[in-house]
């Protein structure tokens, strides 16, 4: 990682932190917040997907999975932002899908780190557990309105975190010789 994406790493860290905490002081009026906030990060997560493949992964062996991925985040954004109108336990049913998917692809890739012998494994393994407990939390206060509000916090604040210890975090070089 090069100092510019350290430093941008950081900033996107804080930024996220800030954002949750902002969102679990107003948890009654972040629905519409939460929303926003989702579909535009999906979405602008799917555009970056869509430019890479534009850009480099259609050279590359299996780039097409670049471009589906990429369509897939890109229509999940726009049908998060149209989601104003649904009941609120239909978000918190969203958060629940989008949360175990994240924590079944962390644990995957905790199981391939351990396989080729990283040292990172502990790291992603955590992640996959703290989604674990987010889909959790999510059930138990399925009820709830203010719920979303709370576990999207949660989860901005953790992964604001999760940018900062990434950025810090020394990382090993390897040279080709």
């Amino acid at each position: 990682m090069t100092s510019l994406q350290k430093i941008n790493s950081c900033i996107t860290g804080i930024l996220k932190i800030l954002t949750g905490a902002l969102l679990m002081y107003y948890p009654q009026d972040a629905f519409p917040y939460v929303i926003t906030i989702l579909g535009l990060a999906l979405s602008i997560w799917g555009i970056k997907h869509l430019y890479y493949y534009f850009t480099m992964a259609r050279y590359m062996v299996d780039g097409k999975i670049i471009l589906i991925l990429g369509v897939i985040l890109l229509d999940l954004g726009i049908l998060s932002t149209s989601l104003n109108d649904v009941p609120k336990i239909y978000i918190i049913i969203y958060l629940v899908i989008i949360h175990a998917f994240s924590a079944l692809v962390q644990i995957l890739r905790t199981i391939e780190s351990i396989r080729y012998g990283a040292k990172s494994w502990k790291l992603k393994l955590s992640h996959g557990i703290f989604e674990i407990l987010i889909v959790i939390a999510c059930f138990v206060f399925i009820k709830n309105p203010g719920t979303v509000a709370f576990i999207y916090g949660i989860g901005l604040i953790y992964s604001g975190i999760m940018n900062i210890i990434t950025a810090l975090r020394k990382t090993t070089l390897i040279y080709i010789q």
